[in-house]
């Protein structure tokens, strides 16, 4: 069973007397432990995609389901709950609070997940060990680098052992040195048995990937192993 999948599925927006078909019939699958690259031009329909991959939207039409759910009909708290559930989210911008340490920041998400305190805090002691932040728990994001406080957003991600990471332009704020140590850790959270997902307009980032998904106007125009690594 895949855990995606996406069956012609439109999004399309009204803005005044026009129609804008921001996905225009698309079709998915994507299996558990995949490592896919979702790419294309801006206003290819990537940004669209992730949002409805990560249940912050719901198709127009067409059926999306996820671990076997149909999303497309879910009511926006069902949708917050799928979200926490299934989906850990790595941002462009870190999106971390800026007066609490790197352990607050990745305690956050299981605040609502009826946890205890010692739990919480275990678990995000543990997601903070696997992105090698072992030592930097007590501190804040501006005693950290930049490539520091996306591994803060990826354990931030991990902690409630989502069933998806989709990273939406992951190294869109690093130099190249650190967006090579980046990928180097979505490459091993990948082999460790995560799904990952990548939205990317960078082929060199996409090349991570064992598969490429490239949108162009709201449709899938290729579907193929990532070239490099089906040599």
């Amino acid at each position: 069973m895949a855990l995606i999948e996406l069956e012609g599925v439109h999004k399309i927006y009204q803005m005044g007397a026009e129609e804008v078909r921001a996905l225009d019939g698309v079709d998915l699958e994507i299996g558990e432990g995949e490592y896919v690259a979702i790419m294309g031009a801006s206003g290819s329909g990537k940004s669209t995609l992730m949002n409805l991959l990560g249940c912050l939207d719901t198709p127009t039409s067409g059926v999306y389901r996820l671990n076997d759910t149909g999303v497309q009909d879910l009511g926006d708290n069902e949708l917050a709950e799928i979200r926490n559930r299934e989906i850990g989210f790595v941002f462009q911008t870190f999106n971390l609070l800026p007066r609490t340490s790197a352990l607050a920041n990745v305690e956050l998400p299981l605040v609502y997940s009826g946890l205890s305190r010692s739990q919480r805090r275990k678990a995000a002691q543990d997601a903070l060990e696997r992105v090698g932040l072992g030592d930097r728990m007590d501190h804040r994001p501006s005693e950290l680098s930049g490539g520091q406080r996306q591994r803060v957003a990826v354990a931030r991600a991990l902690v409630n052992d989502p069933s998806i990471l989709l990273a939406d332009e992951p190294t869109g704020n690093l130099d190249t040195k650190t967006s090579v140590e980046i990928m180097e850790l979505f490459d091993a959270l990948n082999q460790a048995g995560n799904t990952v997902l990548l939205v990317t307009h960078e082929p060199d980032i996409a090349a991570h990937a064992n598969r490429q998904v490239i949108l162009r106007d709201g449709k899938v125009i290729e579907d193929r192993p990532t070239p490099r690594k089906a040599a």
